[in-house]
């Protein structure tokens, strides 16, 4: 979990995650969305990729990426908890 939140503490890695929201994107597109090297936004979709907050699949010479939904779900279940004052299971933590 410390990577999520390690990934999720750039704003460059959480404008990625909103453009997948909308669907799989090629790297090219997503990089157009920013005014960096394009070894630097790899290093983002790395992280992320290392979070497991997104997916890649190769396609000939591009590659593409979309959302790991089940690491999103995952991820508010922990932040409703810690909100809620519960454990990822739903049980009340003892302080």
């Amino acid at each position: 979990m410390n990577n999520v939140f390690k990934a999720l503490a750039d704003p460059t890695r959480r404008k990625i995650l909103q453009l997948l929201r909308r669907g799989e994107r090629s790297a090219g597109e997503l990089a157009e969305h920013f005014d960096m090297s394009k070894a630097s936004v790899s290093h983002h979709f790395a992280v992320l990729k290392d979070a497991d907050l997104i997916a890649s699949r190769r396609e000939g010479q591009h590659l593409y990426y979309s959302l790991n939904t089940t690491a999103m779900e995952d991820l508010l279940a922990v932040i409703w908890g810690l909100l809620a004052g519960t454990d990822s299971d739903g049980k009340e933590k003892r302080s």
